[in-house]
């Protein structure tokens, strides 16, 4: 029976080492998983409620059982408590208080238990060896990581990576790319997450980031930070973009990048199934960048809106179709490159545009400012757009306009005022009529429009503006690069007031004017 019991805790060893050693996991997590097994079938023996434990020698495999009371005046749970006197017959200096350990004779697993005890490990060592999984690559995340594909599910690609599975869902996929099960294939760690059934381990091919990583692998100044890679933008399997700058002088980020003969930008072609790249050098200025960014069509004109973040680029007539690209590929790749979105016209666009705009702006001085054509249209000859910037220029810029003095300049100050002031007022009974209370006028930022708009959207308390976040308030409207325009069909239209151009400070202090009567109620 010795030899018995000594062969069975050799082989609880062995099974413990080798477990450890097969799923690359601690022996120690083995272990504590088999002494919870063993807690649970003694548990099922002597009686679910008592407190039972384990402990299994990791070197000899030898097993104390035991159980654990507690000494008190009055017993009330008879499994887990015992009184001073019974106690003392276990431990004789035993006191009200003291915890006890009542050892227990070893258990012989039978066939139940030890199927039962079996699941429990199998259960501890699968959670041990997903939690290794989740530690080892989640700091893998942007690495280029190479497996072979275990199979083809519903179009998603699983692929085996030695210690673990990872997934190139349909969307990461190079379009048109011909994958079979036992190819090798190289990929970017794109996201690693916990999940119910164990960390889930995303992969891409068709992610900027895995193009970047390709080069760093290919051009060695890339890889030691001579060269850096600023902005990647790709049509997987069509055509990609970057931008490239160099930070020794005597370095051409491009040259270094194509390579000799081609050799170093052929090799990331060939790995992206034939994508062609066009390796544009970066420059902090955002238009020479447009400008290369939209290579190979030449540009005669950019204009950069900061505040709508767009930027206005006009090209000959003759190079509209190629700055555009097949299906706008060209002009999108650009736009993403560059994070703005692009409008392209042509010389006529431009020109009809301007035209439009001067006319439009020559009325209104007409209409609001009481003057005669030639003079509006003086105004915005000289580049004022709107009643706000006639009415708080300095009188000197407008006295210094050939043909205004002194006199005039005032006399257009006062017209520009006083329009803005019936603006305002328009405003003001407008907002009143919509039932916005007066409270909201008082608060930083807000003008009588802001408050027409607010009306309309609902809002006419100041409970109902401090409910809002920052970003319902002021968030800029998303703009979809596709179309090169505000998306009048996407869920994000931006915030209510995102058309005045409000900062995220100035949203926050909007917002905790709002709230500053909550915290006076609670004073």
């Amino acid at each position: 029976m010795a030899n018995a019991i000594s062969a069975n805790r050799a082989e609880l060893i062995a099974i413990a080492n080798s477990v450890a050693s097969e799923k690359m996991i601690d022996k120690a997590i083995v272990i504590e998983a088999m002494e919870d097994a063993i807690q649970r079938a003694a548990r099922a023996r002597y009686g679910a409620e008592n407190d039972i434990r384990a402990k299994l020698d990791p070197d000899s495999g030898d097993l104390r059982l035991w159980r654990v009371v507690e000494v008190v005046e009055v017993v009330e749970d008879y499994f887990k408590q015992v009184d001073l006197k019974q106690g003392q017959k276990l431990k004789k200096d035993a006191v009200v208080g003291d915890f006890i350990v009542d050892p227990l004779p070893a258990i012989d697993l039978g066939r139940i238990d030890a199927q039962s005890a079996k699941q429990v490990i199998f259960q501890k060592v699968r959670d041990a060896e997903r939690e290794r999984q989740h530690e080892e690559y989640k700091d893998r995340v942007g690495e280029i990581i190479t497996g072979v594909v275990k199979s083809v599910e519903f179009g998603h690609v699983v692929v085996n990576l030695g210690r673990a599975e990872g997934v190139i869902r349909r969307d990461q996929q190079i379009p048109r790319e011909v994958v079979r099960v036992g190819d090798r294939i190289r990929s970017v760690v794109l996201n690693v997450r916990r999940e119910n059934r164990g960390p889930q381990i995303f992969l891409s091919r068709a992610h900027p980031e895995f193009m970047k990583k390709l080069f760093a692998q290919e051009v060695p100044e890339i890889y030691d930070g001579v060269i850096t890679i600023m902005a990647a933008a790709r049509d997987p399997g069509s055509r990609a973009k970057i931008g490239v700058i160099s930070r020794d002088g005597s370095i051409d980020p491009v040259g270094a990048c194509v390579g000799m003969k081609g050799s170093r930008v052929q090799a990331v072609v060939q790995e992206m199934q034939g994508e062609k790249i066009d390796i544009i050098p970066w420059s902090e200025d955002t238009a020479t960048f447009v400008v290369n960014a939209l290579q190979p069509a030449q540009v005669a004109r950019v204009v950069i809106d900061e505040e709508e973040e767009r930027i206005e680029v006009v090209v000959p007539d003759d190079q509209l179709s190629l700055a555009i690209g097949r299906r706008g590929q060209n002009v999108r790749l650009a736009s993403q490159l560059t994070g703005k979105a692009i409008d392209i016209m042509t010389e006529a666009d431009a020109s009809e545009k301007r035209q439009k705009e001067f006319v439009a702006r020559s009325e209104l001085f007409q209409n609001e400012l009481d003057v005669d054509e030639t003079l509006s249209q003086l105004l915005v000859a000289e580049g004022f757009g709107e009643l706000e910037e006639v009415a708080y220029v300095e009188i000197d810029e407008l006295a210094a306009i050939e043909g205004f003095d002194e006199e005039l300049a005032g006399e257009l100050q006062n017209r520009a005022l006083e329009a803005l002031e019936r603006r305002e007022q328009a405003a003001r009974e407008e907002r009143t009529n919509l039932g916005v209370e007066d409270a909201l006028a008082d608060i930083p930022h807000l003008t009588e429009a802001m408050l027409v708009t607010l009306g309309k959207a609902g809002i006419k308390t100041l409970d109902d503006l401090a409910d809002l976040a920052t970003d319902e308030l002021v968030q800029k409207k998303r703009i979809d690069q596709r179309r090169r325009k505000t998306d009048s069909n996407s869920d994000d239209k931006g915030g209510i007031l995102a058309a005045y151009g409000l900062s995220d400070e100035q949203g926050n202090e909007i917002i905790m004017a709002a709230r500053a009567h909550w915290f006076e109620e609670e004073a």
